[in-house]
């Protein structure tokens, strides 16, 4: 096996772990060094998987696991933004980032991760001390949100609950 394919294979293998995985367990499951491993999982950070390290070992950060899409969203007060957001986490998905679309600059995306009610009380409470520096008044409200799900199945089910609030971007 190549390096290549040995981290593909520790993608593989943190991907379908129920628990952190030690370097050592995944170095013996590879036949090589703990230090390989090591090495091999900065390698893979640096080209952007998100592997955290816990006292137990390294797990894919809860937001790369599962069903990723995007939907469009409109909102225009505050309490809206609540409920979109609300919605989002409670329905068992992760708002992994914020995006518009500007004319001079193209597509401006923020980082998010919120991925609970208290990450979305601690969003709305910085976005009431910074109002103008929402980017969706950029665009009177539309914008984009890339979500992380378990499965598609729920990704459906905040596109459904979403739309029934009125809260989804509609081309009219």
């Amino acid at each position: 096996m190549n390096a290549a394919q040995r981290r593909e294979r520790i993608l593989t293998r943190l991907n379908s772990a129920g628990a952190p995985l030690s370097a050592s367990t995944l170095a013996a499951e590879l036949g090589v060094s703990r230090q390989i491993v090591v090495g091999d999982v900065a390698l893979l950070r640096a080209g952007g998987a998100q592997i955290d390290a816990t006292p137990r070992g390294y797990q894919l950060h809860p937001a790369e696991k599962g069903y990723t899409g995007i939907l469009a969203c409109v909102h225009c007060t505050q309490e809206e933004m609540r409920r979109e957001l609300y919605t989002v986490v409670d329905q068992g998905g992760t708002v992994v980032d914020v995006a518009v679309e500007n004319s001079l600059y193209g597509e401006i995306r923020a980082t998010l991760n919120l991925c609970n009610r208290y990450d979305v009380d601690n969003f709305i409470r910085q976005a009431a001390d910074a109002p103008e520096s929402l980017l969706s008044r950029m665009t009177g409200g539309v914008h984009l949100h890339t979500l992380r799900c378990p499965d598609k199945d729920t990704f459906a089910r905040i596109r459904t609950a979403l739309e029934q609030q009125g809260l989804l971007y509609r081309k009219e």
